[in-house]
């Protein structure tokens, strides 16, 4: 879930792949046009939505955390509002949508709420304002999307999101840096389990490479080298995107983009990740540029390095995933 490695991480997906690309070379012909439509920020969302919603499909995704990454530790008692930014991925207009409170620790948030009005490939922000509780400990929140019916909406290959906030001193067994284990030795990259048979591409990170140092030239910014260090955290999160489905920036094992580079050996002083799901070099890279946050990153004149991975595996929910990490030394 754009929490920074450093700073904001955030993540895009489009409409999930359908067909099997034969990408090993870059003279591979498409097998398929994804949708590339950029997705509107909701501060631009027309008003005017249609209400016809006959045999139009529910889906959403979660595309970041934008405010109360997990694991933040938030003050005994204290007021703080949770913020997630959803895309709407279906086909139906979220008018008469809700959020509603369905386990966990529910530390103040209302049963349900409503959110703003959302169409179709669009993007809003979801709030609810929550009170930290006053004992110590680790607090998880679990909520859902509801359309007008009250029938919840699948997230990605989820049915749930969360809040998840620390209050106080709680033990944790790490001792070293973040993302070492007691004794200091590097937390494991997760890659997907040895059954898990994915396809790599020999050509797909160089084009988004390609693409991004053009896109930092235009801008009158130097070009980025490739780290073999980030490329190893890039691709072993996109291997294990596609192993398990997963939309998101925290690992499978829970790992963060920040562990992962430690993992990989990339103890930089600035870390930036982006990730894709689905399509082509050039669609993630039009997605990016047409997202503030993504091209922000892209743009970020800190950023000196970069590592890239690719992986597709044909049953996933999005077939091809993209990851870039961002550094410097």
């Amino acid at each position: 879930m754009t929490l920074g490695l450093t700073s904001c991480i955030t993540i895009s997906t489009p409409a999930p792949a359908n067909s099997t690309p034969l990408f090993v070379t870059a003279t591979l012909p498409p097998t398929k046009t994804p949708a590339t439509t950029p997705i509107t920020p909701s501060a631009t969302i027309v008003p005017t939505i249609s209400t016809s919603s006959a045999g139009c499909k529910d889906k959403a995704i979660l595309v970041q955390d934008v405010t109360i990454a997990d694991g933040t530790n938030i003050a005994r008692g204290a007021k703080f509002t949770k913020t997630w930014q959803f895309q709407n991925t279906g086909t139906c207009s979220w008018i008469g949508y809700t959020i509603a409170f369905v386990s966990g620790d529910q530390m103040g948030a209302p049963d349900s709420s409503p959110i703003p009005q959302t169409a179709p490939k669009s993007t809003v922000d979801v709030s609810v304002d929550l009170v930290a509780p006053t004992a110590d400990g680790t607090y998880t929140g679990f909520f859902e999307l509801r359309n007008a019916s009250g029938k919840p909406l699948n997230i990605g290959i989820e049915k749930t999101f969360w809040v998840k906030i620390t209050v106080g001193v709680v033990s944790t067994p790490t001792t070293g840096p973040v993302g070492t284990p007691s004794g200091g030795t590097p937390a494991t990259q997760p890659k997907g389990p040895a059954s898990c048979k994915y396809l790599g591409s020999s050509s797909y990170p160089g084009e988004i490479a390609n693409l991004i140092n053009q896109a930092r030239k235009q801008a009158g910014l130097a070009a980025l080298t490739i780290n073999t260090q980030l490329s190893a955290s890039a691709q072993g999160h996109s291997i294990d995107m596609a192993c398990f489905s997963l939309l998101s920036h925290t690992g499978s094992n829970g790992s963060t983009p920040y562990q992962r580079v430690i993992a990989a050996g990339y103890d930089g002083t600035y870390r930036q990740e982006i990730i894709y799901a689905g399509g082509y070099p050039q669609d993630a890279f039009n997605w990016w540029m047409n997202d503030q946050i993504h091209k922000n990153a892209i743009l970020d004149p800190n950023a000196t390095e970069m590592g890239i991975g690719y992986a597709y595996v044909s049953d996933s929910a999005y077939g091809g995933y993209f990851t870039v990490d961002f550094g410097s030394r």
